[in-house]
């Protein structure tokens, strides 16, 4: 973005690549920390799965020793709503034994963080946001505060919050942060794509950059999903369902008169390589073989869609820990130096700086956003 003075920021000039990290308002100092022991990825303990399992447990063990409150309903079959009415239901014990299992998982998310703030690039963490669709829920959120007591009481000064976005808007909105802002200038909204391991979602990201230029205001317009775990596709069908969508989102902006930037964000799992291709990582997307040498996501894209609104295309990409991330840069703008996990199939992360110097009041406004 321009300063007052009309001399853009450091940043603003850095080179347009995918997987960048020199972007215009941070730098992403690491992200896809891979921390193994002998057990495997350190991450694999806190992802979303790890919670159904620590539930799991405590089950077996209540049923050994009587009754099992929670029915005989499967744990994976326990939607986030469903747990989240138990916890505050007016059965004490079923409450209790989900209490448990959030404690179990807490510790082990706290042990993760703890390995990960032990690395070079995160030891001068303030901060770190959680994201991820696990947060998107009471027992995630509580699981959440309970890691950030336990890592508080060991003297740690760094705070635990939720990302201030729903997850599926904040892996979207934050494509925005991608561009400098001479790219989106004149322009209501950019197209964002966000690929994970079970859906994928494309979105029109409105700006609202009159009513804040630090994107605080953007907004997901409008959004299509797919579930291709259901589908199971081959990739070219899968990049032909995404290049549907966006074609849609098109369309539909354009009869709304609202005005696209000729740009496509795009997140997506792994260690994204400055011309486009995945070097790793991307083993759980549709069809396979994303990292194959001979295949290139941004190409694709814009060979698919080479206009929009007149102009030729422009697709950026990043890893979507990173992506999701730069959603909350308008609110850790008192922090320095802060992270994001994103809680999901496995566990994403990212640590940035932020350019700008610190200043007051972002954390109250994070709070004001989120409720």
């Amino acid at each position: 973005m321009a300063t007052g003075d009309g001399k853009r920021k450091p940043g603003e000039d850095a080179p347009l690549a995918h997987g960048a990290r020199d972007l215009p308002s941070v730098v992403v100092n690491a992200y896809n920390a891979e921390i193994r022991d002998r057990e495997g990825f350190i991450g694999d303990r806190a992802r979303k799965a790890a919670f159904q399992e620590k539930l799991d447990d405590w089950r077996k063990r209540l049923r050994e020793a009587g009754d099992d409150p929670l029915g005989d309903t499967p744990t994976d079959k326990l939607s986030k709503k469903h747990l989240d009415r138990i916890l505050h239901g007016d059965d004490k014990e079923a409450a209790a034994l989900v209490i448990g299992a959030i404690e179990d998982y807490a510790a082990e998310l706290a042990g993760v963080l703890r390995r990960y703030l032990a690395q070079a690039s995160w030891k001068e963490t303030e901060r770190i946001a959680v994201g991820g669709g696990f947060r998107n829920s009471g027992v995630g959120e509580l699981a959440i505060a309970r890691a950030g007591v336990l890592l508080k009481g060991e003297g740690r000064r760094i705070d635990l919050m939720p990302i201030v976005h729903h997850p599926d808007d904040a892996g979207l909105i934050g494509a925005a942060h991608l561009m400098p802002a001479w790219m989106l200038k004149g322009n209501d909204a950019i197209l964002a794509v966000d690929i994970g391991g079970t859906n994928m979602r494309a979105g029109v990201v409105e700006l609202n950059m009159d009513k804040h230029p630090d994107l605080r205001e953007a907004r997901v317009w409008k959004s299509e999903r797919w579930r291709h775990a259901d589908d199971e596709p081959a990739r070219s069908a899968a990049i032909a369902e995404l290049v549907e969508m966006i074609e849609g989102l098109i369309a539909r902006a354009g009869k709304s008169s609202m005005t696209l930037a000729p740009v496509i964000g795009v997140a997506c799992p792994g260690i994204i390589e400055a011309g486009g291709a995945i070097d790793r990582g991307g083993q759980n997307l549709p069809g396979g073989n994303w990292e194959s040498e001979h295949f290139n996501l941004p190409k694709a894209l814009r060979k698919a869609i080479p206009e929009i609104a007149g102009q030729p295309t422009f697709v950026l990409m990043h890893n979507d820990a990173v992506v999701q991330g730069l959603s909350q840069i308008p609110f850790m703008q008192d922090a320095r130096h802060w992270a994001v996990v994103t809680i999901g199939t496995g566990l994403g992360n990212a640590h940035f700086t932020n350019r700008s110097e610190p200043r007051d009041g972002a954390t109250e406004a994070a709070g004001k956003k989120a409720a």
